[in-house]
């Protein structure tokens, strides 16, 4: 928008061809009826905003359509959108030559049939690129054949052509322009290899592509963004054809993918992911072992809330999320590389609709447990007995898993469990201890050592959370300063954050470090930080930072309020020299404030009754859960229902040394 308060225009360009020079591409007929809906769709949507041109059958030539976006299109305005809409025959040919195969990596080239000859993906790319250069968002849909490289048997009309050869050698030189990462939006009825068809609708032609895409624009809220409105008219499209599959470029979370559709204005954050109904599968969610998300049973997803300002969050259908629908979980049933199979708990989705969803509970792997006790069954057996009843109730614990030897364990995390002597050596891989020896004498003992191991595995899974790669990774930065200085400490070689106690007067002095959060994006929304304190007292608190605040774009959260934070040895272990503890501080940031208590653990204590166990086996279960609190009397807002949406987390392990004076 520039100075002058003028209401931001849509220029669009739309061309339409069905009538091609006779015994040189097939003609088709479903291409005007594109353009007449589109405009519809179009003028319904910008009010007094649209300026229109259209370039149809005969007009569309390669010179009046690379013309039309120079004068057109060209006369947007920084804050204006320009709109390129192409329905008509796709081609492509062989890249023969070097410089074609420099730019193209699938060996081929791919081009828009106009009128009279090709308009090459490149070139059109190009011609668009300059557009936004402007400050102008730009974007183009084109329902054509190969669809997917630029910028339509059976009862289906293919919209691909195999055009004059003369066609082809003078089309052949644009392929040359070198590709770069492109400046505008394209929605591509097809991948870079596949056709598109048109078919009828109530008696009229369409393109199978701009039927779904028009049909998800009209239901289209106003914040929905081009990847939900993408993935609503792929389930629509899924309807009617399965041969095609639309895509979205660029398509980073966000990016330009990310801004409702025809404004520029700022992307948001995107839903994280998206919850549609695939013709075959059922319904999935578009995040899969690819994006980092484990196997096994456990993770959920759940329907995110109303955005901040009180509107409903448009869903990719277009429809609001309704307030009955809002936090209703679905489960995962199988977890593939692009997407995971999910079954809705307790609710009925809406065929043909797209929900948006959050990652709100994330499968763990169990911990595998081994025993070894030569000579003495019946310790084995009161193990066994233990560990079968570790979990809630009384019955088995999901978090453990027995295997009668070390290769066999189901994750990372294995305990060699031995026994010797009457004590229990709770071990890692290559024997050294997590825990001192535990004695195994009475029928509680073994109990004792069961607990004991789900402790250890509840919180080696809050040490070891990652969250998948998104949006928010690295936009919030933890950083660790001597107290009174400015300049972050640097990890070592080991990947450690190194901190020295001092020489003083009456002994050592344990050091003090200021730790801050750093929201380093100038722009975008408050963010909600968790910062969690692992020690290898295997404890877990979140008081470094009042169980969580939010932080704003460019702004800085500190620990303790800015007050130094004192690093010490614990008081059972004295500071002589070459003493050390360890200590994880983990940040865990999202769009909203998380349910506290999961991620508490108070440190292990042998002589601790048993009793105090319940509070870890209320979420001892094969999840982490990223649940809203149930409720916030926090100044800072309330609580935001259905889980964090984006995420991301950081680590920094600190070692606390007393130094060889």
């Amino acid at each position: 928008m520039s100075g002058s308060s003028r209401t931001a225009a849509v220029h669009a360009l739309l061309i339409g061809i069905n009538a091609y020079p006779g015994g040189r591409c097939p003609p088709l007929e479903g291409c005007l009826n594109d353009v007449r809906a589109a405009e519809e769709a179009l003028l319904r949507r910008t009010g007094g905003r649209l300026e229109l041109r259209r370039l149809l059958d005969g007009d569309a030539t390669v010179t009046a359509v690379e013309s039309a976006v120079r004068d057109h299109l060209g006369q947007a305005g920084p804050g204006d959108t320009a709109l390129f809409w192409f329905s008509g025959h796709g081609t492509e040919k062989p890249a023969t030559e070097r410089v074609h195969l420099d730019v193209e990596a699938t060996g081929r080239w791919q081009a828009l049939v106009c009128v009279d000859g090709l308009l090459v993906d490149k070139r059109l790319g190009a011609l668009l690129d300059e557009v936004a250069a402007r400050g102008v968002h730009t974007v183009a849909v084109l329902d054509c054949c190969y669809a997917g490289g630029a910028t339509r048997g059976r009862h289906l009309t293919p919209r691909f052509a195999s055009p004059d050869p003369a066609w082809c050698a003078a089309a052949a030189r644009d392929a040359r322009v070198p590709a770069r990462p492109a400046r505008h939006v394209l929605l591509a009825a097809t991948r870079l290899d596949q056709p598109s068809y048109e078919g009828r609708f109530d008696g009229r032609a369409h393109g199978l592509f701009t039927h779904a895409l028009l049909g998800a624009l009209r239901a289209a809220g106003p914040e929905t963004t081009y990847r939900e409105l993408l993935a609503a008219a792929r389930s629509r499209l899924q309807v009617s054809c399965a041969y095609q599959r639309p895509t979205l470029a660029p398509s980073a979370p966000g990016g330009a993918a990310d801004h409702p559709f025809l404004d520029g204005a700022g992307a948001r954050y995107p839903s994280p992911f998206l919850l549609r109904e695939d013709r075959r599968d059922g319904w999935q969610v578009d995040c899969g072992s690819g994006h980092g998300l484990p196997q096994g049973p456990g993770t959920e997803f759940r329907l995110t809330r109303p955005d901040a300002a009180g509107r409903p969050r448009a869903e990719a259908a277009g429809e609001v999320v309704r307030a009955d629908t809002v936090g209703e979980v679905v489960r995962a049933v199988a977890v593939r590389s692009e997407h995971t199979l999910v079954a809705p708990v307790g609710w009925v989705p809406e065929s043909a609709r797209v929900y948006p969803v959050a990652l709100s509970a994330l499968a763990v792997p169990p911990a595998s447990v081994a025993l070894s006790a030569p000579g003495d069954r019946a310790a084995v057996q009161a193990l066994r007995r233990a560990v079968a009843g570790a979990g809630p109730g009384g019955g088995p614990s999901p978090l453990l898993s027995l295997v009668e030897r070390p290769e066999e364990q189901a994750g990372d995390l294995l305990f060699r469990v031995e026994v010797r002597e009457g004590r229990a050596h709770v071990l890692r891989r290559d024997g050294s201890p997590f825990v001192r020896p535990l004695p195994l004498a009475r029928s509680e003992d073994a109990d004792r050592i069961a607990a004991c191991l789900v402790h250890l595995t509840r919180w080696h899974q809050l040490r070891d959370l990652e969250a998948p790669p998104g949006p928010l990774t690295g936009q919030v930065r933890l950083e660790i300063t001597p107290w009174g200085g400015d300049t972050p400490l640097v990890a070592d070689e080991h990947g450690e954050t190194v901190c020295r106690y001092d020489l003083g007067p009456a002994g050592p002095v344990p050091p003090q470090v200021s730790v801050r959060i750093r929201h380093t994006a100038p722009t975008g929304r408050r963010l909600w930080c968790l910062l969690l304190d692992l020690t290898d007292s295997y404890a877990s608190h979140t008081s470094l930072l009042d169980d969580g605040r939010f932080v704003g774009p460019g702004r800085t959260g500190y620990a303790l309020d800015n007050r130094p934070v004192q690093l010490s040895l614990p008081s059972h272990r004295p500071p002589r020299p070459g003493a050390f503890v360890l200590d994880w501080l983990k940040l865990i940031v999202c769009e909203g404030e998380l349910n506290i208590v999961p991620f508490h653990l108070d440190r292990w204590n042998p002589l601790a009754p048993l009793s105090s166990r319940d509070s870890v086996l209320r979420h001892a279960d094969r999840a982490l859960r990223f649940d809203a609190p149930e409720r916030s009397a926090r100044d800072a807002g309330p609580a935001q229902a259905g889980g964090p949406g984006q995420w991301a987390t950081q680590t920094v392990r600190v070692r606390t040394v007393v130094p060889e004076w």
